[in-house]
């Protein structure tokens, strides 16, 4: 499973968000600085989590970006959702070959193979906050989970490193 750039950069995102201090925002600007990444990356990023409710923006000239809701709310299985761009429902139709579609539509045991992928994905990043991401939240029962994945990491590079 590959995560993708629009992914990566919209964590990357909420983490500077995450890490505000109550009262405080950052701009747009700021926030594409913070990453190395250009404002249109950021904006199209940051407009995709506000109309999911994950961000909150003030216009002006003391406007800008915060979470709208507390960092311990917010699953990053959520953010993952709101950020891909239907990968799993588009997998059949990236790898067609020559033809317009795949021609196992009917009998591919890569599909289900694919889909229960995500779905143990999905599940592990259900376990993990925004909050334990940033290393600012309660030790909560997610921070279990965030520990496995880790140590999955961890034992793959030592398999293959």
């Amino acid at each position: 499973m590959k995560v993708s750039a629009q992914e990566e950069y919209g964590l990357r995102c909420l983490l500077q968000l995450a890490h505000l201090g109550v009262g405080e925002s950052l701009t747009l600007g700021q926030i594409a600085e913070g990453e190395g990444i250009s404002q249109a990356n950021a904006g199209k990023v940051l407009w995709l989590l506000n109309k999911a409710g994950l961000v909150a923006s003030t216009r002006g000239t003391k406007g800008g970006y915060t979470l709208a809701r507390p960092a311990v709310e917010i699953r990053l299985s959520e953010v993952i959702k709101v950020l891909d761009e239907g990968e799993v429902e588009g997998h059949c139709k990236t790898y067609p070959g020559v033809l317009d579609s795949c021609v196992h539509t009917g009998d591919c045991g890569i599909r289900s193979v694919i889909v229960n992928v995500h779905e143990v994905v999905e599940r592990a990043l259900s376990g993990i906050t925004l909050a334990q991401l940033a290393g600012s939240g309660q030790a909560a029962e997610g921070t279990t989970t965030l520990h496995k994945i880790q140590g999955l990491r961890g034992a793959g590079e030592s398999a293959h490193g």
